[in-house]
């Protein structure tokens, strides 16, 4: 890179584009659509699910069950194969643009409950419970779904309390498995109990997925598909991350008392007649980063070793192995998947993928390197953006900026130890904004050095 001032900003603003442009992309490209093309036909009422196939016209009903984040553009895409015979219940976090007729629409709460989250479970279930031996019932599962659809197994956890204990679990810096692990075991829909309630009927899952990809059943807490977690597990991980103490009595009663009711495993007769096809997940994102890098002309490598570890130690991980790579390459993309985890306490508004690009920000001053993260739901933690893009020039112009407003102090740190990433990103003008997606494949982080 040149010595001179202006033209050095200017490549900076470069790369920071160049960055958005290769996530953008990777969106675009991994999209629902493009899987439901892939692993969902239908020809002559006979539909093709991966590698199985309904001939839906030898069942006396068909029921959808579309839950997360994804719902609605899983049901677009459902109906635009199979055409407007179906019926079922949707429920995700953000209003529908339109609605398909036949289905019923909830909009619960993320990332906790609400009191639609729980009209929904109910509804669910209720009509889960109507169906018999010749139904078939298609559930599609996105993330997210933990809390958009969530009913307590006991009466005596209010919802109120519920969203307590979600806040703990979120905040307490636990990967997304050992929180679903809980979820899975207060609920009366997660941990395959959702399957339960439809075990006279045959199923079929479509997964779209935003957990790693050795864990299918993390997804939305796995509704549908027998839990490979046990009381043991929820048990110690309590332990691990102090929970109990945090939990409302409710909750925590159960612990006290190992109260707790096991989930159903894989010899439950409710999974005799059911399957599950993962149709989309994080590794189609990052083969569409890739590509896009590529495009680009830079070299890629994927390093996704970092999945559910602190922001803090990720940062420097990957920073460290971008610089390795970049001795051997003049320009290099080193893309990683999955997400980091931030405990959080008192915090501000922002989310993991801000705070990791702060954290990035520090160890890169003056560094020709940039560095992206964000969400591919579009939202990250409590903002209102997806991620962050950071470079060798953000303290600097982070400074410049506290200087104009007359701010004391280091506020990219107070930023970061206050979890308060957002403010200062949207004035920076570096916060990612894509709104809802109508995706939700985990996050991606892109990497450049040149």
């Amino acid at each position: 890179m040149t010595d001179d001032p202006q033209a050095r900003d200017q490549q900076f603003r470069l790369m920071r584009e160049k960055a958005r442009e290769i996530f953008t992309s990777a969106l675009n490209t991994a999209s629902i659509e493009s899987a439901f093309e892939r692993n969902v036909h239908c020809e002559r009422r006979v539909l093709r699910i991966g590698e199985d196939l309904y001939d839906l016209d030898t069942y006396s009903r068909v029921f959808v069950v579309s839950i997360g984040k994804a719902a609605h553009t899983m049901v677009a895409a459902l109906e635009t194969r199979v055409g407007g015979s179906l019926e079922g219940i949707v429920a995700s976090s953000v209003a529908p643009a339109s609605q398909v007729r036949g289905f019923r629409y909830f909009c619960g709460g993320h990332p906790t409950p609400t009191a639609e989250s729980i009209q929904a479970a109910s509804a669910i279930l209720k009509s889960l419970s109507l169906l018999d031996a010749s139904s078939l019932v298609i559930f599609m599962i996105s993330g997210g779904g933990s809390s958009i659809v969530e009913k307590p197994v006991d009466e005596d956890i209010s919802l109120d309390d519920l969203a307590a204990t979600y806040r703990a679990l979120v905040h307490s810096g636990a990967p997304i498995a050992e929180i679903n692990a809980i979820r899975k075991h207060i609920s009366a829909v997660k941990g395959g109990r959702l399957a339960q309630g439809a075990y006279r009927a045959q199923q079929v899952s479509i997964l779209v997925s935003d957990v790693p990809d050795n864990t299918p059943d993390a997804l939305a807490s796995g509704p549908t598909m027998p839990d490979s977690t046990s009381i043991n597990d929820c048990e110690r991980i309590a332990a691990k991350y102090n929970l109990v103490e945090q939990f409302p009595e409710s909750v925590a009663s159960l612990f006290r008392q190992r109260v707790l009711e096991e989930t159903p495993k894989s010899d439950d007769p409710a999974f005799a007649r059911a399957r599950w096809w993962t149709v989309l997940s994080n590794k189609v994102a990052l083969e569409e980063a890739a590509a896009a890098a590529v495009r680009a002309g830079f070299a890629v490598e994927i390093d996704n070793s970092c999945d559910d570890w602190p922001y803090d130690k990720a940062a420097t991980y990957l920073l460290n192995r971008l610089r390795e790579l970049r001795s051997k390459v003049s320009r290099v993309c080193l893309l990683s998947g999955g997400e980091v985890t931030v405990t959080v306490r008192n915090g501000g508004i922002g989310g993991r993928n801000q705070q990791f690009a702060l954290a990035c920000a520090e160890e890169i001053e003056g560094e020709d390197v940039t560095v992206l993260s964000a969400g591919t739901d579009g939202i990250d933690g409590n903002s209102p953006a997806a991620g962050a893009v950071v470079d060798g020039s953000t303290v600097t112009r982070a400074s410049n900026l506290a200087r104009q407003r007359g701010e004391a102090g280091d506020v990219l740190k107070q930023a970061l130890t206050s979890f308060n990433a957002y403010p200062l990103f949207d004035a920076l003008g570096d916060a990612v904004f894509t709104g809802p997606t109508g995706n939700n494949l985990r996050d991606l982080r892109i990497l450049l050095a040149y």
